[in-house]
């Protein structure tokens, strides 16, 4: 093939966007082929809709494969372009006056043939400067599919941590109307108290806002840092074949680094301040003994409508699948049911990660299965979403971004006034409060444990 011939086929052979040797080449929907690590840098922040670079069509898919048949033709060309460039540049072994043509994988080092079979070298693995370079770029080829993987994900959290971010600010605006609420029902002694404790929910509160906002600007951060090291690799991809394996440690050093500091996100959780005097106060309207029915169930559902939608030990409190799920639990439950005053009891939750608690209108019993109308009763549930124990309330659903009490949970149920309340005894403090809605029908206590 003369030169001519070779300079036409290499240009057939051209990425368009960054006018090298096809790297991992993709044909898109109008046929125009391009590198994948280009096309993927291209369609960045994923543009809608997304277009061919080279003659704007619109592309439908989102991915592509490999184009099997381009990527053999670009190593062809570019080992042709390699040899043309080597003749003119070949380094020459200075003991045998040969062509340095081997790659010692073990001392990472070009060889001539009688250099490889030297006592130092021979036990070596040895490989054709090109067969080298190319087992390298496919390497450096994985090893950006993981980093832009990983920053995909990034993409995934960082949403989520903003979405986290705006109801933890909802969720502290509430609060702050459970705290007042709280505070209204007592004495006009705690007022200085009060005062202090919403100051110390605002420092706190404004700490974890913080804390969330630098979440955020450090997975941005990372996420454009991993853009720099595959841009930076797709270049790399494109050096010299020589140039190129110099550089191999540095890059496999710096991709490792690159992977393994990818940052977590963050729980927020508050301070559950003690309320002075507040279970002194509860005490008054303690009723023993509140749970005189027991039995073992394989479910425990809170139903919305029709269907049983278990809250309690599904991995999110709402948008998942609507099937219950199998689990031995044990359920008890006050024969004497509630129509007037106020009344407060505390039930062990010590030895269960995972449970229900607090008031109903009904129990539904059906052979192992126990079903309670979420629009009739007012709950706290504990359940592990991401690793993490997590504690929910219904109607409306809300993530408690407190502390999850590992002891004695405390219920106060204010019939006349509409409001049930959750404490935790251990330290005296509110982990949440029902605004008041009246209530038209009779209450029971109830209590689901889940097994271990």
């Amino acid at each position: 093939m003369d030169s001519d011939e070779l300079e036409a086929f290499q240009q057939e052979l051209t990425c368009s966007i960054c006018m090298n040797c096809f790297l991992d080449p993709v044909t898109i929907d109008c046929g125009h082929s391009f590198c994948r690590p280009c096309l993927s840098l291209c369609w960045e922040e994923g543009q809608t809709p997304r277009s061919c670079p080279e003659c704007r069509g619109i592309a439908e898919r989102p991915d592509f494969k490999t184009n099997i048949v381009l990527k053999r033709l670009a190593s062809l060309a570019r080992q042709a372009r390699a040899d043309h460039d080597h003749r003119s540049e070949e380094q020459i072994c200075e003991t045998h006056q040969e062509a340095r043509g081997l790659f010692c994988e073990a001392d990472q080092t070009l060889l001539c043939g009688p250099c490889s079979e030297r006592p130092e070298h021979a036990a070596h693995s040895h490989s054709p400067i090109h067969r080298a370079a190319e087992e390298f770029r496919e390497k450096l080829l994985k090893r950006m599919g993981s980093l832009w993987k990983i920053r995909e994900e990034m993409k995934i959290i960082l949403n989520q941590e903003a979405k986290k971010t705006r109801s933890f600010k909802d969720y502290v605006a509430l609060r702050k109307e459970m705290i007042t609420a709280e505070y209204q029902r007592m004495l006009l002694l705690l007022r200085e108290e009060e005062q202090v404790h919403l100051e110390a929910l605002d420092r706190e509160a404004k700490e974890i806002c913080e804390q969330l906002k630098e979440s955020v600007l450090r997975m941005t951060q990372y996420r454009e840092r991993l853009k720099d090291i595959y841009r930076e690799l797709t270049v790399m991809c494109c050096k010299p074949d020589r140039e190129l394996l110099q550089v191999r440690k540095e890059v496999d050093s710096r991709t490792h680094l690159a992977e393994m500091q990818k940052p977590q996100p963050v729980n927020p959780e508050l301070t559950c301040w003690p309320v002075t005097g507040i279970l002194d106060m509860l005490n008054n309207f303690r009723v023993d003994n509140i749970l005189s029915q027991t039995m073992t169930i394989h479910h425990m559902s809170l139903s919305e409508d029709d269907d049983d939608a278990s809250v309690m030990f599904r991995d999110e409190h709402h948008g998942t699948s609507r099937q219950p799920q199998i689990v031995e639990s044990v359920v008890s439950w006050g024969a004497r049911a509630f129509t007037s005053g106020r009344h407060y009891w505390e039930l062990d939750v010590t030895h269960s990660s995972s449970w229900i608690l607090g008031t109903c209108k009904d129990i539904l019993i059906t052979d192992t299965n126990i079903s309670i109308y979420s629009e009739e009763a007012c709950v706290l549930f504990s359940k592990k979403v991401n690793n993490h124990y997590s504690l929910f309330t219904n109607t409306p659903p809300y993530i408690q971004y407190v502390k999850r009490p590992l002891g004695k949970i405390g219920v106060f149920l204010d019939y006349d006034n509409g409001a049930v309340s959750f404490y935790d005894v251990c330290r005296g403090s509110l982990i949440y409060s029902f605004l008041p809605s009246p209530f038209s029908f009779p209450l029971k206590p109830f209590l689901c444990l889940r097994s271990l």
